[in-house]
This record gives structure tokens, C-alpha cells and sequence, in this order.
């Protein structure tokens, strides 16, 4: 249990995975691929519409797998935001490929659609937009740009699982769309995530790959007498227990996202007075995107502010955090990647931004009390 009386996060947690769990242990089907599994991937499915989905072991995993199926390679140039996790970078490194870093839009922190085609260059291969807290980047804009430089796209939606750009979920727009389901998120399964397939036609080369690079789930369906080595691959397949964890939320998914919302709205609707003031900065949700409380930050002043007032909430029991050092700063960033343009946002807005607890059970009265405590810390 937290030391603080409103902690930062709490996993979501709903009574009926308990009995789902038991079931996979009576049924001796505690590997990947069980019923559990197939019932979470269709859900996710059916949910977005996207042509294919499968649970993987982390969104990390996730998009380990979109840059295997990109066909990312040595030299490869891959153009992303820098203010985003350090999986986002990793699974491209590690098929040898540098990150093009560029600067973040100040109002979403999403990848500032305007500064990535300057950053194309012969050897670019793709894009990897990140759709923060759950809004989602221009992706109008972005997908123009891949069409034209004939680049593929691979949506980081790690926060993104309900969320929308236009009437279309988020992970379904680009060539793949991942999905993270750590027990941070809106819906867990402890660790976890979700590679999404727009076309159709890849979705038996993602499952070979995530087979240990064999043709396995083939011959699971009776198409192959034999399964055998096809490719490359790793073990991406998570437990079905942990699987039946999430399978409990998902069936429950809208009274969550609901719920989620109803404190986010709360959130703005008491914090609104301090920003009509100039103390602090609120999330800004562009037109056309509608997004699923995956968190609620606020902008202060400058670094120094944000020390303090994440100190001050501590005293009085409640955790705040910061979120992303902006990996073209960090030792591995600078190694292996380069910032493009002048970073003008990324560092300064990322220095300014502290988040506030948000988790599937925060009650309307909690975040008075927060709301209350924040607005102390100006007085």
C-alpha cells in the first residue's frame, strides 16, 4: 500500500478477474494464446476496427514487433518526438536504426507536425507519432507527409486505448498502432500491450514473428502439418492469466472510461480559475480529437516552480510526478539518436509539467481535495 493519502496511480482492478484467473489454473492454460487471450484480441478488434490485433508482452514488445514488420534496418532513420518513453527509441535502435528527434507542439506535446517533413532525408524511413495522454497528434498531416515520401508510420498509442482523431481509434491510423497495458494505464493486465495491424495482408507475418518466428499458430488452425522456423522472431506472447486480468476491464471498459472522465472534467472545471489567473498552463484537446483521461497534467512557471510544488503536495500526502527527461538529452539519446531544428518546446515545456494522480476509482471528492491543495500552493 501507498505511504500517501491520495497516491499517484492505483491499477484497475475489477472483482471479476479473480475468478478468471482461476479458470485459466483449473484449465491448465496458463501460456499464451488461451482463451483469454483470444477474447481480449478480439475485443480490441472488433473496438477499433482494426484488420488485426495481438496481446503482446509490452508496448515495448509491441513495437519491437512494428519495427521488425517495417523492415527497419542499419542506417535507418526513424523521426520522432524525443518527449516520449525511452521504448519508443529502443525498439528502432535496436534494429540499428537512428532516431531523428524533433521539437513537440507546446499546447498537446504531441510531435509537432509542422517540423517533421524538414527532417526527411534519403535514408528516413518512418514516422513514430506519439499520441500523449491520450490526444492524439495531426495525423492528417503526418500520414500526408508518409504518403509523399512513401515512409511508413507506426503509432505510439501506448496512452491511447479508446481514444479518437476524427471518428478513427487511435492505433488504427497508421501501418501499426501499439498499445500499452501496464498497470499505469486505463486498463492493465500488470504488464502487457497490443500490436494493431491496419492491413490485412501482414497480419500472418506479425504472427510468425511473435511465434518465435515460426508458422505455430498455422498449424494451431490445422493449415500446416508441422510448425517450423520462418523468420526472425522473439516470445511475445503473454500469460493468458494476465490476459484474463485485462479481459475483466475490457468488459467493463465505457463504465471506466467514464468514470476517468468524470474526474478530468472535475480536475478543469476546479483548476480553471488558477489558469484564467496566469498560474498555471491546462491540457489542450485540438478539434477533431476525442481522448480518454489517460492523465491530468498542469504547466507551472518553470522547473524551479514545479520542484516545489511537487514537494508541497508530498507534505500533504499527495503524489505528484513529472513525466519524461527528453531522450535527446540523456546519455543513450545522444549516442544513438540526433535532434533536428531547434529544440524551442521539448526541454522548456517538458520542465514545466507535473501530473496529478488519476487512477479508475478517484473519487469527485479526492479531486476537490487535490484541486483545493494546488490552488493553497499560490496562495
Amino acid at each position: 500500500m501507498s505511504d500517501y493519502k491520495i497516491p499517484f496511480n492505483i491499477p484497475p482492478y475489477v472483482e471479476t478477474a479473480a475468478g478468471y484467473i482461476q479458470e485459466c489454473v483449473k484449465n491448465q492454460k496458463i501460456c499464451g494464446d488461451g482463451s483469454y487471450t483470444a477474447k481480449c484480441s478480439k475485443w480490441i478488434k472488433e473496438r477499433t476496427g482494426t484488420a488485426g490485433c495481438m496481446l503482446t508482452t509490452s508496448c515495448t514488445h509491441a513495437t519491437e514487433m512494428a519495427a521488425i514488420l517495417a523492415g527497419v534496418g542499419p542506417g535507418d532513420e526513424v523521426i520522432m518526438p524525443s518527449y516520449t518513453f525511452v521504448s519508443t527509441a529502443n525498439a528502432f535502435v535496436l534494429r540499428g536504426a537512428v532516431p531523428v528527434f524533433v521539437d513537440i507542439r507546446p499546447d498537446t506535446m504531441n510531435l509537432d507536425e509542422t517540423k517533421v517533413e524538414a527532417a526527411v532525408t534519403e535514408r528516413t524511413k518512418g514516422i513514430v507519432p506519439v499520441h500523449y495522454a491520450g490526444v492524439a497528434c495531426e495525423m492528417d498531416a503526418i500520414m500526408d507527409i508518409a504518403r509523399r515520401h512513401k515512409l511508413w508510420v507506426v503509432e505510439d498509442a501506448a496512452q491511447g486505448m479508446l481514444a479518437s482523431y476524427k471518428g478513427r481509434a487511435l492505433g488504427t491510423i497508421g501501418d501499426y498502432g501499439c498499445f500499452s497495458f501496464h498497470e499505469t494505464k486505463n486498463y492493465s493486465m500488470g504488464e502487457g500491450g497490443a500490436l494493431l495491424i491496419r492491413d490485412r495482408e501482414k497480419v500472418e507475418d506479425a504472427e510468425i514473428i511473435r511465434e518465435k518466428g515460426t508458422n505455430r499458430s498455422q498449424y494451431y488452425r490445422g493449415q500446416v502439418d508441422k510448425y517450423r522456423w520462418m523468420n526472425m522472431g522473439s516470445s511475445y506472447l503473454p500469460s493468458d492469466m494476465n490476459a484474463a486480468y485485462l479481459y475483466a476491464q475490457l468488459e467493463i471498459a465505457d463504465e471506466i472510461n467514464e468514470a476517468r472522465l468524470a474526474a478530468w472534467n472535475r480536475y478543469y472545471e476546479r483548476l480553471e480559475p488558477l489558469a484564467r489567473e496566469g498560474k498555471i498552463e491546462l491540457p489542450v484537446v485540438p478539434e477533431g480529437c476525442v481522448h480518454n483521461a489517460h492523465m491530468f497534467y498542469i504547466k507551472l512557471e518553470n522547473l524551479e516552480k514545479r520542484t516545489a510544488f511537487i514537494e508541497y503536495m508530498k507534505e500533504y500526502g499527495i503524489l505528484t510526478v513529472f513525466h519524461y527527461v527528453p531522450l535527446h538529452t540523456a546519455p543513450a539519446g545522444q549516442r544513438f539518436g540526433r535532434f533536428h531544428g531547434e529544440d524551442v518546446y521539448t526541454t522548456r515545456e517538458s520542465e514545466r509539467l507535473v501530473r496529478l494522480p488519476m487512477y479508475y476509482g478517484l473519487t469527485l471528492d479526492d479531486v476537490d481535495l487535490i484541486s483545493d491543495r494546488a490552488a493553497a500552493f499560490f496562495v
